[in-house]
């Protein structure tokens, strides 16, 4: 299965990973350092929560610590994909009001992530265009330039699963 659009136009975000609201970090694999070049971003203890919708090898986290792992496309989600996004999101609200630190990372950090933190600023009462403005704010323009995913907050992911699963 591909879950990754080749998109050179998109470039890399400057940092492996950004804090969107106190403890809820998103982040990707790959980022460009400081001396222009990409680099890895590999996971070790620094969150207590790891939620990662593209698996990559040698990319963390320690063991140890909580990884959930819901690979997706950066693309059309049907209602199983969608519904898995929804758990995710209120998996790191759990995690959070516990008080933990939780990172949610795709290959950039962009879409797939982007979508998990929206939909779980969502379900802490921003609206979804709210979120989408503080993520692109926090983490890069770039962030969320998935329309598609877009007009999945928009409608609520709730909404969305049940009109792909009723065109299933």
């Amino acid at each position: 299965m591909r879950t990754r659009r080749k998109q050179p136009d998109v470039p890399a975000p400057d940092s492996p990973w950004n804090e969107i609201v106190p403890g809820l970090w998103m982040g990707g694999h790959e980022f460009r350092g400081q001396s222009g070049q990409l680099e890895f971003a590999v996971v070790r203890d620094e969150f207590d929560l790891v939620q990662t919708l593209l698996r990559l090898p040698g990319h963390g986290p320690d063991p140890g610590v909580e990884h959930h792992v819901w690979p997706i496309p950066d693309g059309p989600l049907d209602g199983t994909q969608l519904a898995g996004v929804i758990r995710l999101a209120e998996a790191a609200c759990e995690a959070l009001d516990a008080g933990r630190r939780v990172l949610v990372r795709c290959y950039h950090g962009y879409n797939r992530s982007g979508l998990v933190i929206a939909h779980a600023l969502v379900r802490r009462n921003h609206s979804a265009e709210r979120a989408i403005r503080l993520i692109r704010s926090r983490r890069s323009p770039w962030a969320l330039h998935n329309e598609l995913f877009v007009e999945y907050l928009r409608a609520g992911l709730s909404t969305a699963r049940l009109l792909e699963e009723l065109a299933e």
